[in-house]
Formats: C-alpha cells, sequence, structure tokens
C-alpha cells in the first residue's frame, strides 16, 4: 500500500506553524514520562471524552490513527473513555463527573471531542455541559491554549476572505485559559436596590498568571518568526493595564521577539483585514475564545483546527476547536481533521513523540492533496466523502513513506 500512496502523494512544504510543533515543546511544559513494556515498546495512558455531538464521531477516528501512528514508530496506548457534557448530564446527572476527573489526572495525555446541544441549553447553569468543560480545564490546570490557524496551500480557495489576504497565513493564538472573567469573583445575578435583576462578572488576573502565560507566547514566538503581539484593552480596563505592564516588562528576557500591542477591537478588525501581520497573539482568556474563533474561519472552516491546553506539569487536554454540531451529529458530515491534528499536537506537546505526529500531519496532507474533502472544504474539482471516509483516507496515507519536507 505504501508504494502505491507514493506515487499519488506530492511532497508539502509545512508552514512555520506546523514546523514549529516538529521542535522541542515550549518552556515551561515538560512531556509526559512513559512505561516501557516487555517488548521494549513505550505506552501512555490516553482518557478519552467523546462528549456530545459529533464529538463521538471524530474522537473514534483520531483514536485509530493514533494506534496506527503509534505501532509504527514503536509506541502503544491504553484508551479510557468517560462522560462528560451533556453526556455525563445524561448518565450520573452532572456535567463533570468524579470519575472522569480521576481518570483525566491519572493519564498521560487526554483527548476530548465536543460538548454541549440543544438538548440542555435551558439547564441552570451548573448542570450545563459547557460548565463541565470549564471545571475539567481548572482541575488539570491547563492555563495555556494553543491555537494555530494555518491558511493550507490545499484550502487556500475554501477561506472566505479573497485570496490574495487568506493565502500564506499562519499564526497562533496564545490563550489563557484558566483565569480571567470566565473564573473571576465576585460573579452572579442578584436583585439591585431597585427590584431589578442585575447580572456581573469579574475580570481579574493576578501578575503570576499573566507572566506564566507571557512567558509561553514568547517561547512560542521564539520558535516561529520572533513577532509576538500581545491583545489587551489597557485603554479601558485596570486588568489589561496590568497585563500590558507585564508582558511589556518580560519583553527585556526575549530580545529576540518583536512585542507589539494592540487593542481588542482593532485586532479583531486587522485579523480579517491583514491576517499575515500576525505571528504569535497571546491575549486573556475572553479574548482569546473569540479572536482564536475569528482566525479559525480565515483558514476556510473551524473543523480543520486543532488545539492543545497545556499545564506546568499534568496532562494536556487536546480538542478541535469546533463545537458539538448537534444538527449533523450522527450523519456522518463531521470534519474530523481537526480531532486528527490534535491527537498530532497531543504526541508532541503531551508526550514527546514527534515522529508519530509528523506521521499524522503527513497523512492529513496526504488526504488533502488526493482531492478528499469533507462538506465544510468541498470546492469543485474536490471529491466530496463523509466522516468515515476521510478518516480511512488518513489512515491510509499514515504508513506512507513520503514525509513533506521541513
Amino acid at each position: 500500500m505504501a508504494a502505491a500512496l507514493q506515487t499519488n502523494i506530492r511532497p508539502v512544504k509545512f508552514p512555520a506553524t506546523f514546523r514549529a510543533l516538529t521542535k522541542q515543546s515550549p518552556a515551561p511544559f515538560r512531556v509526559r514520562c512513559c512505561a516501557v513494556n516487555s517488548a521494549g515498546k513505550k505506552r501512555y495512558n490516553i482518557t478519552l471524552l467523546p462528549g456530545d455531538g459529533i464529538g463521538p464521531e471524530v474522537v473514534s477516528i483520531a483514536k485509530n490513527v493514533l494506534e496506527q501512528a503509534g505501532s509504527l514508530e514503536g509506541v502503544e496506548f491504553s484508551f479510557r473513555e468517560m462522560p462528560v457534557g451533556g453526556a455525563a448530564l445524561d448518565l450520573v446527572g452532572v456535567p463533570l463527573p468524579e470519575e472522569t476527573v480521576s481518570a483525566a489526572k491519572d493519564s498521560d495525555a487526554v483527548l476530548l471531542g465536543a460538548i454541549g446541544g440543544y438538548k440542555w441549553d435551558k439547564n441552570e447553569k451548573h448542570l450545563k455541559p459547557e460548565t463541565g468543560l470549564l471545571q475539567l480545564r481548572a482541575a488539570l490546570k491547563v492555563f495555556a491554549n494553543l491555537r494555530p490557524a494555518t491558511v493550507l496551500p490545499q484550502l487556500v480557495d475554501a477561506s472566505t476572505l479573497k485570496r490574495e489576504v487568506a493565502e500564506g497565513v499562519d499564526l497562533m493564538v496564545v490563550r489563557e485559559l484558566t483565569g480571567g472573567i470566565y473564573f473571576g469573583v465576585p460573579r452572579g445575578i442578584k436583585t439591585n436596590e431597585n427590584g431589578e435583576e442585575v447580572g456581573f462578572n469579574t475580570e481579574v488576573y493576578a501578575a503570576h498568571e499573566i507572566d506564566r502565560i507571557a512567558r509561553v507566547a514568547f517561547e512560542t514566538a521564539r520558535k516561529r518568526r520572533g513577532k509576538l503581539c500581545s491583545v489587551d484593552k489597557a485603554n479601558v480596563l485596570e486588568a489589561s493595564i496590568l497585563w500590558r505592564r507585564r508582558v511589556t516588562a518580560l519583553a527585556a528576557e526575549y530580545p529576540d521577539v518583536e512585542l507589539s500591542h494592540m487593542y481588542v477591537d482593532n485586532a479583531a478588525m486587522q485579523l480579517v483585514r491583514d491576517p499575515k501581520q500576525f505571528d504569535t497573539i497571546v491575549t486573556n482568556n475572553i479574548f482569546g475564545d473569540i479572536l482564536s474563533d475569528e482566525a479559525s474561519m480565515i483558514t476556510g472552516s473551524i473543523g480543520m483546527l486543532p488545539s492543545a491546553s497545556l499545564s506546568d506539569s499534568g496532562p494536556g487536554l487536546f480538542e478541535p476547536i469546533h463545537g458539538s454540531a448537534p444538527d449533523i451529529a450522527g450523519q456522518d458530515k463531521a470534519n474530523p481533521l481537526a480531532t486528527i491534528l490534535s491527537a498530532a499536537m497531543l504526541l508532541k506537546y503531551g508526550l514527546g513523540e514527534e515522529k508519530a505526529a509528523k506521521r499524522i500531519e503527513d497523512a492529513v496532507l496526504g488526504a488533502l492533496n488526493k482531492g478528499f474533502r469533507t462538506g465544510d472544504i468541498y470546492s469543485n474539482g474536490t471529491k466530496l466523502v463523509g466522516c468515515k471516509e476521510m478518516g480511512e483516507e488518513v489512515l491510509k496515507s499514515v504508513d506512507s513513506q513520503v514525509h513533506a519536507s521541513v
């Protein structure tokens, strides 16, 4: 099979995002240690959290790709599937069972599918699937979220932006994940002195929270093109004034990285006006949530983009950035590539298994080079396939000996 595939896959040069991921994981993260079995193969424990909507479909495919790539590089996996989100609510009445947290903490890495759906939209906040995801991030202490947005040559025409704007875009959003307005207190809904309901949240960051995410961003930029843009709202928010002050102070430790600052409203505009000006972006939780989704659409589909959420030393959380897409769940229409690429990030950032990760990245490009497309990235002249068939094509390409040039 490999010989036949060699005639169909043309080498492709990886953008900087992919090249950066092949290098040593950025400080201060440490990859997990592995066990070695009697046959001399490395073995890792992976917790699978399929979740809701299309989550089970894409996680199942990514699991198969992980196993195939690992087997070719002397790596074995022990998988444990646990409920989270709406699936957990239906099963045990809470969005994040204690057993799921324990399994995640005891594993070497966690692969998540998607969370949420119409079925639970009217639940009280503590019983919403999304609450389980926030609780999981907090439990794992994954404070740094890395979200690449790269316009691959094969998909430049899938972008809603003009070709000349989208072509060559390759940026990384580094989002602070466990602080800010999503976790700050006080928060709640109360009745004021006029008898009117008032909802309130707190945007709060301590200096150490800003410093640690900034260091990750500087290290990431150093491994890419050496440009870092810090996004804030320092003209209005005190939390952003401190953010800018701390990031600016740390820049002295990274003289090889060019630091700039931008207000979030301007950053949102510049992402669609001239996205190629960005290399690495660092920002807070809520701004990162919004800007990374905006950046994802430059690439043509949110269904193409992976993410890595990392802690100082514990297991990382790896997930596609798309939602649960309940409207197409179970219809074999989902794009599994974001989850497959999340598995590649799991191998690199979580386990340090770069050769196996490289096989997966090459296999994704191989399937795209052969013209296979799910509905979200389909264009005239390509072959429309479903979720399962796209996964099968990636699997066929995993064992190819042709690697994209780095």
